[in-house]
């Protein structure tokens, strides 16, 4: 497996990385922002992505956005095609694109929302905090890109303080000697079961 920084030779990719972040939002039954093969090009082109390729079949992906200025960056589409699932190929990923978002934005909090129990615990790993949304950026470029997910009614009902995604942040300044963090998963389980508590039956 070859974990690398995409570019513009991985055009051919984009549709399928579209089709499969798609299809697993599907079967997950979950929120997410839906992604043009365009956008992803986008990403391709400016260096700021990874993907990993068996060969040349693809099997995973994950982006960085900037936003405010660079103040902050987010990283984005974390996704692996469902042959290479269950072998830490997501892991590996994401700890892949959060160095290159050191690298290439050093001064910058380094932030993602998910309502992903796997993505949740491999962020904590890495050094991430669950924070409110206040936190985040308030850039409404970030936030009109949840215009896509089945769940964006929660976020504007709640005034864009809080949706069924958690919010994690990374921020440089504050991290101490690195020591490898674990969590009970348990923990995260219950947040997220409450909030589809809260939000859902409210819903309905």
């Amino acid at each position: 497996m070859n974990i690398i920084v995409a570019n513009t030779s991985h055009f051919k990719y984009a549709q399928i990385i579209c089709d499969t972040i798609a299809a697993s939002a599907k079967v997950r039954g979950t929120g997410i922002a839906k992604r043009t093969p365009e956008y992803i090009r986008k990403k391709l082109e400016n260096g700021n992505a990874v993907i990993a390729l068996d060969n040349d079949t693809f099997a995973g992906f994950c982006y960085i956005e900037v936003w405010g200025h660079e103040k902050y960056v987010a990283n984005s589409g974390l996704i692996v095609h469902p042959d290479y699932r269950s072998k830490g190929l997501a892991k590996q990923i994401k700890v892949c694109i959060f160095k290159l978002s050191q690298e290439k934005f050093p001064e910058a909090k380094i932030f993602g929302i998910t309502t992903g129990l796997p993505v949740m615990k491999i962020n904590y790993e890495l050094g991430y905090k669950p924070v409110t949304f206040s936190e985040l950026t308030d850039d409404p470029e970030f936030w009109k890109g949840c215009q896509t997910c089945k769940n964006f009614d929660v976020l504007t009902r709640t005034e864009q303080k809080m949706c069924l995604c958690t919010g994690m942040l990374y921020d440089p300044a504050t991290k101490s000697k690195k020591k490898e963090k674990k969590i009970n998963g348990k923990a995260f389980k219950r947040l997220k079961s409450i909030k589809e508590s809260l939000f859902l039956k409210r819903k309905k």
